[in-house]
Order: structure tokens, then C-alpha cells, then sequence
């Protein structure tokens, strides 16, 4: 196998299989002649302790449980496409001589360019790379722009190990934020060269942000906030058992401002929650504060840019009416991505709600990686 299948490999016929601290998710898609259609879509929920900070700890019970996954799916695939956190990959966008040939190319990014990147050893990483296209800088010089995309090899060795002992062959290692993207592509194009979208990926254990102009991250950061902190913090201010279930944050309306007093909007919809939400809120405050960080960071390298959409993902970006305060506090407009509605799929409606569905970007991401 080779790392990424240089990130954007041809369709080849198997499954996407999406591993994540609360669950497995898998799911089978059909390339037709106008679009995609959905074969299969299956969610596997995980025992704690076996995905945790963002990296399998226990390969066996991993193993079973995608097991588990393909048999209620009743697939029997032999090829997988799967994907890493971003918190366990490095990816940089860099400019190297336009003359220069592919050979000498590789040989520069891969044995000169990606030990300045790198915080641990090129001997010990899994390297990929992808040209993006040409640009001449502000000396006249013709360059070359690379996406450079690294993990250590131990995570590649853990994630290829654990698909053996659950009888599959990886075809494709991704990367989160990769996947999400395809998903999205359609979208994305409808934004200038000036325009960034801000991704935010809300997670189990962590939020992924993906500041994205022209369809390429060129901004990436991880900050250990998830929906899986939201909903301790929410369980134990309301004396509730904590656990890895997040279904009761999706029965919240997130108010659109700040709280006062410790009351909040939601106050006249679910009154007995209210220290729930106070408790909540204090965490998406915190979310907020790390967003508008990274942004004025990363707008002050480019004054030519402005954000154009800020877009919600993955098991928290569903929360309703999260879009409302994050554009009231970051005066940007937000929105909630619907990754069904994005490929035009057909789903089970009773099975994923509308909250759900922004959960499922990733693994159809993948799918779509092993259409026909």
C-alpha cells in the first residue's frame, strides 16, 4: 500500500470505514453515471478505551469491531479506505523550483523539504505529496506548489495492523480533514481565490480547523475540545451518568447569545436543563475563543483574504442552533454542512437526523474513495 494512495487516487470497489472514539462508521457508496448512490451506511458503537486521543490503544477490540460493522452491513469487502486524525499527521503547503523534474521533485520535497516540517525524523515518518499547480513569486521565479502530507510510521504500521486482523487490506490512508473535503467539494468551489472557508470539524475528543481557500487547507489546527467534553461537562453539572452517548446534546437548542445571569434563550423550551446549559455553554464559549484565535492568525498572514463561510462538521456541528451563536460571536457567517444533502444521497431520515447527518462527512469522504 502506499501511504495516501497520493491522496487523490482513482475509485476503486470497497468500503470506507471511519474509526472514531465513540464508534465505527462504514459505509458503501455506488458511483452511477450522474452522482453517487448509497449502498450501505452502518454505525457501530465503541467501548471507551479502545480509540482514545485520536489513536486505536487496542487493536484486537478494534479489529472486532469492524467486524461487527461489515457483518450487520452484510458486506464482505476485502478493501478498505480509511483515514487518520489530522492530530496525528503533518501537512504543510510548500513552494519548491518549477524546473525542476519529477524525480529531482520527489527526491527534494521528500529528502530535504519535509525534515524542515517535520518535529520527529523523516526516517520515521510516512511521506506523500501532491502538486497543486504553478505560480511565479514576487522575484519572477516560475514555483511549484506542494501539498505535503506526513504521519509517524508507527500510527501507519497501528491502523494497517488493526484492518489485517479484521481480514481487510487498506487501499487507501487518508486523512480526516481530506475526506471532508471531498465530501464538500461542490460547496467549496462556489468560493473565490480571495475567499476562505473556515471548516470546523467538531469531534468526539478534539476539533479539527480547516481554514481552506481554493479547496486546499492551508491552515490546520487541533484543539482538544470535543462534543465528548461538552456532554461531560453538561451530564455532571445535571448530576447525570457520563458517558460516550452525546444523543441528549441533540435535543438542545444552543442559545444565540451569551448567557446572563446564568439564564440563557433555552430556558422557556427546557427549563429543568438550564444548569446543563450554563455548564454548556461555558465550554462553546472557550470553542469560540480558540476559532477567532486561529482566524486573526491566520487572516494577519494574508491581508488580501477574508472569510467568506464558516461551515460546522462531525458529531457537534450538528448541535442546533450552533450556527446561530457562532455567527452572532464571530460575526461570520456559519452554517451547518448536511454531507447527505451535499451528494445528493438518499438516507434513512429515521435513522440519521438532520443533527446526525453532519457527523457523517468523513466516512462518505471515504466512501467515495471506493466507488464505482
Amino acid at each position: 500500500m502506499k501511504l495516501f494512495n497520493s491522496l487523490f487516487g482513482k475509485f476503486q470497489k470497497g468500503v470506507g470505514i471511519e474509526l472514531s472514539p465513540q464508534r465505527v462508521n462504514l459505509v458503501q457508496l455506488r458511483k452511477l453515471r450522474q452522482g453517487l448512490k448509497l449502498e450501505t451506511l452502518t454505525s457501530v458503537s465503541l467501548p471507551e478505551g479502545v480509540f482514545v486521543n485520536s489513536q486505536i490503544v487496542d487493536s484486537p477490540t478494534m479489529a472486532q469491531f469492524i467486524q461487527q460493522a461489515l457483518a450487520e452491513s452484510n458486506i464482505k469487502a476485502s478493501r478498505v479506505a480509511t483515514a487518520i486524525p489530522g492530530r496525528e499527521s503533518i501537512i504543510r503547503t510548500i513552494s519548491v523550483p518549477a524546473e525542476l523534474d519529477d524525480q529531482e521533485l520527489r527526491h527534494m520535497v521528500l529528502n530535504h523539504e519535509a525534515g524542515l516540517y517535520l518535529p520527529f525524523p523523516c526516517e520515521e515518518a510516512d511521506l506523500d505529496y501532491q502538486k497543486l499547480g504553478y505560480f511565479v513569486d514576487d522575484d519572477g521565479i516560475e514555483k511549484i506548489q506542494i501539498l505535503l502530507v506526513a504521519t509517524r510510521k508507527e500510527i501507519t504500521d497501528t491502523y494497517i495492523n488493526t484492518f489485517e486482523l479484521a481480514g481487510l487490506r487498506i487501499d487507501v490512508l487518508d486523512i480526516n480533514i481530506f475526506a471532508l473535503i471531498r465530501t464538500l467539494r461542490e460547496q467549496l468551489r462556489e468560493f473565490g481565490s480571495q475567499e476562505a472557508v473556515v471548516l470546523v470539524d467538531i469531534e468526539f475528543d478534539c476539533t479539527e480547523i480547516a481554514i481552506i481557500v481554493n479547496g486546499i487547507p492551508h491552515f490546520l489546527r487541533t484543539i482538544p475540545i470535543g462534543i465528548g467534553l461538552m456532554q461531560t461537562v453538561f451530564s455532571e453539572a445535571m448530576n447525570l451518568p457520563v458517558s460516550q452517548e452525546i444523543e441528549l446534546l441533540y435535543e438542545i437548542s444552543i442559545p444565540s447569545s451569551n448567557i446572563n445571569g446564568g439564564k440563557t434563550d433555552a430556558d422557556h423550551d427546557i427549563p429543568e436543563i438550564n444548569l446543563g446549559v450554563v455548564a454548556l455553554m461555558k465550554v462553546l464559549e472557550e470553542l469560540t475563543d480558540e476559532l477567532r484565535r486561529s482566524i486573526d492568525f491566520y487572516l494577519n498572514q494574508d491581508e488580501n483574504l477574508q472569510v467568506a463561510q464558516v461551515m460546522l462538521a462531525g458529531p457537534g456541528g450538528g448541535l442546533r442552533q450552533l450556527d446561530d451563536f457562532l455567527t452572532q460571536q464571530l460575526n461570520l457567517p456559519t452554517s451547518q454542512i448536511d454531507p447527505v444533502a451535499a451528494l445528493s444521497l438518499q438516507i434513512d431520515e429515521e435513522k440519521y437526523s438532520l443533527v446526525e447527518r453532519s457527523g457523517l462527512g468523513i466516512v462518505l469522504g471515504l466512501g467515495m474513495r471506493e466507488a464505482e
